[in-house]
């Protein structure tokens, strides 16, 4: 049987964790958070008090003696290192940050790049992050590349944490977002970018269900 592959690519805050979600939902396929796995790396790197932009060969070796794996329960993904469910603990802004500082170590990319790939060999999926067309999945059925202005991207995600109750200011919110596209697009390995076989598609003004509606036409033409 051949699965088919949605590759969903694009810079924080472009909103490809809740609309793959629900595209998902829709077309019945696995949703797989690839940026959920890097967070667990930075999450357990800095609890275990390493630099996640300094410590780089102390954080390959975490990575390598830990068991990262993913989990559906009632429907929804859920990361585990050794057995503890993380998925609570790697939404801050430092582990935000941290996320970008470990997934440009090429040691840690190669230590996660099989748990993907192993999904989506074994599964319908859409799965979401950075290089997932161009690096985790070069031969997805269907490649698209989210995204928004800065501006956009900040203000959605200022008002996501405020709907959580953690406190927050919408520069800082920006500014770790411009920080992470800059690691995110300059790192020397697997860098951000639309591969030349992505649908480009710019949400800055769209609501959540037309962007869904909008999506979910380009994989039902490509597929």
């Amino acid at each position: 049987m051949k699965y088919i592959s949605v590759a969903i690519d694009g810079p924080a805050g472009a909103g490809k964790s809740s609309v793959s979600k629900k595209l998902a939902e829709k077309l019945g396929f696995i949703y797989v958070d690839t940026g959920a796995i890097y967070r667990a790396v930075a999450y357990t790197s800095i609890k275990a008090g390493f630099d996640t932009k300094i410590d780089a060969e102390k954080i390959v070796e975490l990575t390598n003696s830990s068991d990262v794996s993913i989990k559906y329960i009632d429907g929804a993904q859920h990361i585990f290192v050794n057995g503890e469910d993380v998925t609570a603990f790697i939404r801050t802004p430092e582990v935000s940050k941290g996320a970008s500082d470990v997934s440009a170590i090429p040691g840690v990319r190669a230590a996660l790049l099989n748990i993907q790939r192993n999904l989506a060999a074994t599964n319908n999926v859409i799965m979401d992050g950075r290089d997932i067309g161009t690096v985790v999945l070069p031969h997805a059925t269907v490649k698209i590349f989210l995204t928004a202005s800065i501006e956009e991207r900040a203000n959605r995600r200022y008002k996501e944490m405020l709907e959580k109750g953690i406190e927050c200011k919408y520069e800082d919110i920006k500014a770790d977002i411009a920080y992470r596209d800059h690691q995110d697009s300059n790192r020397p390995v697997a860098p951000l970018k639309p591969s030349e076989e992505s649908v480009i598609f710019d949400n800055s003004d769209c609501d959540f269900e037309q962007s869904v509606a909008s999506l979910y036409q380009i994989i039902e033409e490509n597929s």
